[in-house]
């Protein structure tokens, strides 16, 4: 079994496995429906990211202090000038309560 552990604070905190072997391991519990993976229909575009800051109540000079970019670059990234690296998607995605975004590019 592949698993990766993530430590807070140097200790162990989550464990990470293939969505397989995470099927595996609740069909093994007895669990008697698994839960289904994620549809990408689920997750907002990153396109819909000017509408999410909104709804969370968000200027965008407070979000961008809070991912660690200018609020230039990220009304570029609003009006899809430009398209953000793994780790800003990341941190927008921890700002704004958004699971999925890691996965786009």
């Amino acid at each position: 079994m592949s698993v990766q552990v993530i430590s807070r604070d140097g200790e162990p905190e989550y464990a990470v496995i293939p969505w397989a072997q995470y099927q595996a391991l609740l069909q093994a519990a007895g669990t008697a429906q698994p839960v289904a993976a994620p549809k990408s229909d689920d997750v907002p575009a990153i396109s819909k990211l000017s509408a999410l800051r909104e709804a969370k109540g968000l200027d965008i000079d407070a979000l961008a202090r809070a991912v660690g970019i200018s609020p230039h670059y990220l009304k570029m990234i609003e009006s899809g000038e430009r398209e953000p690296d793994a780790a800003i998607q990341r941190a927008l995605a921890w700002n704004l309560g958004v699971e999925g975004w890691e996965s786009d590019s």
